[in-house]
């Protein structure tokens, strides 16, 4: 299994490497337990991509959507983790999300592992102490 290590200083680095590593792919599944830095590593991710504005944590909205300065495409972040069935996330849509040519980050996405497309690169996120983390693809 492929991994990549790296400090939280260097986030943008290990941010750039994945980015390289998905080549045309834009579906991202981001698995790991509460406190990985899922969300932090969608900032990061974002920054490098250049897109506008604040990158936050989608838990309450489910999806946010951010554009990318360069271009205006859309990027979304979706959070699933509080909802409960795979007919909520069909009732929010996620099947456009998913079908759409846009980057697509998605933390929490268990509950759409069959509807994620084939080619979608999943990563798991494990802690490794306060300041190192390691991506885990799957």
């Amino acid at each position: 299994m492929e991994e990549i290590e790296f400090d939280l200083t260097r986030i943008a680095a290990a941010a750039e490497m994945l980015l390289q590593r998905m080549g045309n792919r834009r579906k991202v599944a981001l698995y790991g337990q509460m406190g990985a830095g899922k969300t932090t590593f969608v900032r990061a991710i974002c920054q490098v991509l250049g897109a506008v504005g604040n990158v936050s944590s989608p838990t309450f909205a489910i999806v946010n959507e951010y554009s990318l300065a360069e271009t205006g495409d859309a990027v979304y972040h979706l959070d699933l983790y509080r909802l409960k069935t795979l007919q909520e996330a069909m009732d929010i849509g996620v099947e456009n999300y998913l079908e759409d040519a846009a980057y697509c980050f998605i933390e929490w996405p268990e509950l759409i592992e069959p509807l994620l497309p084939p080619d979608a690169v999943r990563i798991k996120l494990e802690l490794v102490n306060d300041s190192q983390r390691k991506i885990l693809f799957l």
